[in-house]
Order: structure tokens, then C-alpha cells, then sequence
């Protein structure tokens, strides 16, 4: 029997992206850190300001963050309440936190129940504090809500938040091995000896000047989630 028409012609035939990922600007992202309410006030400045995976920053404990030493210390990341390690070496490089940064989960750490050193960062009281939020469920309740009523058209995605990150260090100008230590990337062609130092000079520097582009003016009130219901899986190690 004849076909009219080709039954792989809606099939991707390339790994190109058909179309660019949206990425914010540092006013749109500082509008949206301003509405913003904790929990996801301090989660969306996290994954922004450090370009941690959200399964990272969801994978952090109180423990893993230097408030004197201004670093965070990275050893494993939550997908869908699964604890996994990080994937390869230069994932597990601790980031730089700023002050500002450094103020924000001080703050949140001052609003949750369940900020003694072994507890989730961002804990869900919804599974009294043994599994960390679902990142779904702040997306949904907080995050694209609050950026629809600011008139912000764009696609937001938790990944959208690291994809700016890198932008925002490239419109200024940083050097290209610092966003790539930054960003964490793994690449063949970069050596273990780019790795050497922790945390350079270099990168708390360009640390440093994307969180002076998008800290917010003010600091919201936390307030319950939604009635947008998480899901009651518990974590497996």
C-alpha cells in the first residue's frame, strides 16, 4: 500500500537543537528574585548564582555549606528522590558563595524547621524533612506563576537558571576557562590541572559580578506551598 508520506518525516533526523534554549537577563531574573517567596527565593538564587544542577542543589545539606569559608562543597545530587553521587570529577568542585548568597540561605535557614547540619537544604515539611522538595512542585507553585504575572514570556525550566548563569558570565566578558570551571563542565580537552585550585581568585571574582547583577532589593516572607500536592515517594540511598 502507497504511503502519502514519509512515515519518518516528524522523526528529529539531528542532534541540533531546533531551537535555542531561553536564558534570562539580569533584570529579569532580579524582578523574579524580588516576587519571589522562600523556598524558591533561595533555590532559584542558588541554582542562578552558582549554575548548580537543581538536582544538586536539592542533593545539599546544611552540612555541605561553608557560611565561614563562603564555598559549597558538592557530593551528591536527588533526581526524583533517587541520592546518586556526582557524575564525574569536575562536578564535585566546590563553588563559590558569595555574601549576598551566603545572606539568603541564612535566611532560609532561619525559616525552615529543619536546618541542623545533617537536614536537606531545602527540606519538605510535606515529608517532615526526610526528602527534599520535589523541584516540580516549587516550579509550579512558585517560580513560572510568579514570572507569568511579571510579564515574562520566556520557557522557565530549572535548567533555564544555569544556561543563564553561563550567559551572564559571557556578556561580561569573563575569561573562558573561568565559566567553564564555573559551570562545572567536563571536557575532554580541558586538563585535571585546570582543577588544581578549588576556588580561584578568578572564579569568585566572576562569582562575585553575577550576584551584584541580580541580588534582589527586597527579601519576601515565606509562605506555605500551594495546594499543588508533592508526590510521596521516599528517598532511596
Amino acid at each position: 500500500m502507497a504511503l502519502n508520506k514519509n512515515p519518518i518525516s516528524l522523526v528529529r533526523q539531528s542532534a541540533k537543537r531546533e531551537k535555542t534554549p531561553d536564558v534570562l537577563d539580569a533584570e529579569e531574573l532580579r524582578r523574579l528574585l524580588v516576587e519571589l517567596q522562600n523556598p524558591a527565593r533561595a533555590l532559584v538564587f542558588l541554582t542562578a548564582a552558582t549554575g548548580l544542577r537543581v538536582s544538586e542543589a536539592l542533593g545539599l545539606k546544611w552540612s555541605d555549606v561553608e557560611f565561614g569559608s563562603g564555598a559549597i562543597n558538592l557530593s551528591r545530587a536527588v533526581v526524583r528522590q533517587h541520592v546518586g553521587e556526582m557524575t564525574t570529577e569536575a562536578s564535585q568542585k566546590p563553588v563559590p558563595m558569595h555574601g549576598e548568597l551566603a545572606t539568603a540561605l541564612l535566611e532560609w535557614s532561619g525559616q525552615t524547621p529543619y536546618s541542623q547540619l545533617g537536614d536537606w537544604v531545602f527540606a519538605s515539611p510535606k515529608m517532615n524533612g526526610k526528602q527534599p522538595y520535589w523541584p516540580e512542585t516549587l516550579l509550579k507553585c512558585y517560580v513560572q506563576p510568579i514570572a507569568k504575572r511579571l510579564r515574562i514570556t520566556k520557557k522557565i525550566g530549572w535548567h533555564t537558571f544555569r544556561r543563564t548563569l553561563a550567559a551572564l558570565l559571557t556578556s561580561s566578558d569573563e575569561n573562558a576557562k573561568t565559566t567553564q570551571e564555573l559551570m562545572r563542565h567536563a571536557n575532554a580537552g580541558i586538563t585535571v590541572n585546570l582543577y588544581a585550585q578549588a576556588l580561584t581568585p578568578a572564579k569568585r571574582a566572576a562569582h562575585l559580578k553575577v550576584v551584584e547583577m541580580i541580588r534582589p532589593a527586597a527579601v519576601p516572607a515565606s509562605v506555605p506551598l500551594c495546594s499543588h500536592a508533592e508526590k510521596g515517594e521516599s528517598v532511596s540511598a
